[in-house]
């Protein structure tokens, strides 16, 4: 009996191929388009990339990569890490809003500036106190500082922010509860340090000085000038805890010996008194 003939195959291909490839190629540009309308962070892709070679063991002289959120708690002063410079851009952003909508060309505007050690955020008194005040009075002005809070809520405990009120060389008037400019300084900026307080920043992170008209940033014989001079900043810095422990144990440590130091000296400095010889008779 003869073996039955194979039947001759199709000369196109298989109807699920088909389907298959048509599925396979919308796949494809579902997740191109994905790719397209996704943000690449540089640093965290090349991080990836460090760690999965070090799982190969290709790393080279044995180095180790890391992917941990303290790399802004490990600098101080705040250095220029993905992190912060996120909160910087959001700040930035926020001053320029509120510029807009105090009208720039009206008087001084909010600025942010870079310091030795962070950054600074300059507030104009006109925009936060009336005259000889020093309650935040403007809606706009507690919204700013509202948003301001929450950016530095997200920045490690390190960063600290340090509250600094600034007038100008006319003491304040006798409407004004302050005697002087020394006075309506500090209360302005404790009057911020409030604000920021019930906005939610830890009360350790703040600190509040005044500086009355004795740290002007322009001329107080013009009416701009002292407009310019009456602020409120906002600096922005970064502490280590073991170096803050650290310098205050130094500072102690140097009192302790210059206390030392001194009461020896004194006592090696004190003049020998003479005590004559006396003898007495008895009879």
């Amino acid at each position: 009996m003869g073996k039955k003939k194979c039947p001759d195959c199709p000369e196109c291909m298989p109807e699920w191929l088909a389907a298959f490839g048509d599925l396979m190629s919308l796949l494809l540009c579902f997740f191109v388009l994905l790719l397209s309308m996704s943000s690449m962070d540089a640093k965290k892709v090349s991080e990836a990339i460090g760690s999965l070679a070090g799982a190969m063991s290709v790393l080279e002289g044995g180095e180790k990569t890391e992917i941990s959120k303290r790399r802004l708690q490990i600098a101080t002063p705040i250095e220029n890490e993905d992190e912060t410079s996120e909160s910087v851009n959001r700040i930035t952003e926020a001053v320029a809003e509120i510029n807009e909508m105090k009208e720039k060309g009206k008087g001084p505007s909010v600025s942010l500036e870079e310091s030795q050690d962070g950054f600074v955020i300059q507030l104009p008194a006109s925009l936060l106190f009336k005259e000889g005040s020093a309650k935040i009075e403007d809606e706009d002005a507690i919204l700013f500082l509202k948003r301001i809070s929450m950016i530095v809520q997200e920045l490690p405990n390190e960063v600290e922010v340090s509250v600094r009120g600034h007038t100008d060389d006319v003491n304040p008037g006798r409407t004004s509860p302050y005697r002087d400019n020394w006075e309506l300084s500090t209360a302005r900026a404790i009057a911020v340090l409030q604000e920021l307080m019930l906005d939610g920043i830890a009360p350790e992170r703040l600190h509040a000085a005044g500086f009355a008209q004795f740290r002007p940033i322009a001329s107080n014989a013009t009416a701009e000038g002292r407009e310019k001079n009456r602020r409120v900043e906002l600096h922005f810095f970064g502490v280590k805890a073991e170096k803050k422990v650290g310098v205050e144990q130094t500072i102690l440590d140097q009192a302790g010996l210059s206390a030392t130091s001194n009461a020896t000296e004194a006592v090696g400095a004190a003049p020998a008194l003479d005590v004559p010889a006396t003898s007495a008779e008895v009879k």
